[in-house]
């Protein structure tokens, strides 16, 4: 209960206050921070919240990472440790049903996925990661692209859908 109270706390007062670089940013950054803590389901230490940034409950953020501005999060989602990301990420872990041809989709419900981040991944601006892909460890997403597969551990990629471009770890 304390956990929905701090979220929705968040959510009206505290998300879309401003950005640290601003000289009037004052206190907001670090509570904005501070609460987005309170209400995770689990969060490392020295976690960054940027402006606008929507998380739910029940996700999970490693040390060190950093929530890109107006990023959205979805339930069931795992950070790893020193992510960062850009504006506008948006990571999803439900689909909707499509199976049955005699109801409309809307109709059909929802399948729920856990969606993975590792850790020391960069993950460019507009990313999408569709629910249910697991990202590797040090792991670089160029802006715009869209991750439908796993995505391999030290790869660069980018593109709609997300291919890999190259390695890290070969030079």
């Amino acid at each position: 209960m304390i956990r929905k109270f701090f979220y929705f706390i968040y959510i009206i007062l505290l998300k879309d206050t401003p950005e640290d670089y601003r000289p009037y940013a004052l206190f907001f950054p670090r509570l904005r921070n501070w609460m987005v803590k309170r209400y995770l389901k689990k969060s490392g230490k020295k976690i960054r919240v940027k402006k606008g940034a929507e998380i739910s409950l029940n996700s999970t953020i490693g040390n060190n990472t950093e929530l890109g501005t107006r990023c959205m999060i979805q339930a069931n989602v795992y950070i790893g440790d020193d992510v960062i990301m850009g504006p506008d990420v948006k990571i999803y872990s439900r689909n909707h049903k499509y199976s049955n041809l005699e109801i409309p989709i809307r109709l059909q419900g929802k399948d729920y996925f856990k969606t993975f981040i590792g850790n020391d991944v960069w993950l460019g601006a507009n990313v999408i990661v569709t629910a249910g892909c697991k990202v590797g460890n040090h792991v670089i997403v160029a802006a715009g692209a869209v991750i439908t597969k796993d995505i391999p551990d030290f790869a660069v990629v980018g593109g709609v859908p997300a291919k890999v471009i190259k390695f890290r770890n070969e030079q």
